[in-house]
Formats: structure tokens, C-alpha cells, sequence
């Protein structure tokens, strides 16, 4: 009888998967306090900038942004979850969440007009943390599955 031979999950996959879940779920909560207004929320998470300016704000990106947002975190989160699966989807999912990061961030790095209050200090530099870690993630998918550690 022939049995089926699973290679060891790597303890780096449980960290990475680990930091990953914690990381991709506050990009998830952003998401819906925002999207559900809540104006606590954003006065504690951007200290300065007025609530209702931040929600104009968003609400006046174009629909790509706004798509892409929701890929960026939903695709990350579903990302994470089948990468502690070692699902070989993993890559894929952190692929849509690339895209999604890339039409969003882009849209406000590029485009859109400074938000009041929100275009000094950590505020500039999380969209290029955003981008660093969601690229990390998904060159780090990929090479799970090159190694054969996801299937």
C-alpha cells in the first residue's frame, strides 16, 4: 500500500501566517469602520484629521480605488487564512490583493489631493508599508509553494 508523504510545515509559515492574520485583520477593521462611518473610529486613527473631511474624502475616490481597497484587504485576509491552510491558492489570493493594493494606494499616492491634517509624519509612510508587506507576502506564497510546502 502506498502512503502519501507530507513535508513538515515550517515554524517560519506559523509566524509569518501568525503576524500576517494580525495584520491583514486591522486592514480589514480600517475597512469597515470606515465604510461604516464611524467617525470614533477615524478621530482615533488619524488624530488631526476632521472625520467628515476623511469620509468626503473617501467617498470621492473613483470606483477602481474603491474596489481596489476592498481586494487589497479581503484578498490579503483570505491570503493569510489559505497560507496557514498551505493551500497553493495562497499565492493567488495575495496576487489579487497586490492588484488591489496597487489600484488603491496608487490611486491616493499619485492622484487624489491631500487629505487635510493626514499628509505629514506616519501618514506618508504607511501606504509604502502597505505595499511593502503586501509584495513581501506574496513573494513569500510563492516560494512556499515553490518549496512544495503549500499544495
Amino acid at each position: 500500500m502506498q502512503q502519501a508523504v507530507s513535508a513538515r510545515t515550517p515554524a517560519h509559515l506559523w509566524i509569518v501566517g501568525a503576524l500576517a492574520t494580525l495584520w491583514n485583520s486591522f486592514g480589514c477593521y480600517d475597512y469597515l469602520m470606515t465604510r461604516m462611518r464611524n467617525t470614533d473610529y477615524i478621530k482615533s486613527a488619524m488624530p488631526g484629521v476632521d472625520p467628515n473631511a476623511a469620509l468626503a474624502w473617501v467617498d470621492a475616490m473613483p470606483i477602481y480605488a474603491q474596489i481596489g481597497w476592498g481586494l487589497g484587504v479581503w484578498g490579503g485576509l483570505l491570503g493569510v487564512v489559505l497560507l496557514l491552510m498551505r493551500s497553493r491558492y495562497a499565492v493567488w489570493a495575495f496576487a489579487v490583493s497586490m492588484v488591489g493594493i496597487v489600484l488603491s494606494l496608487g490611486y491616493q499616492i499619485v492622484v487624489a489631493p491631500p487629505l487635510a491634517g493626514a499628509d505629514t509624519g506616519i501618514n506618508k509612510i504607511i501606504p509604502y508599508v502597505v505595499i511593502a508587506i503586501g509584495f513581501a507576502l506574496l513573494v513569500y506564497a510563492n516560494a512556499m509553494l515553490k518549496k512544495a510546502v503549500l499544495r
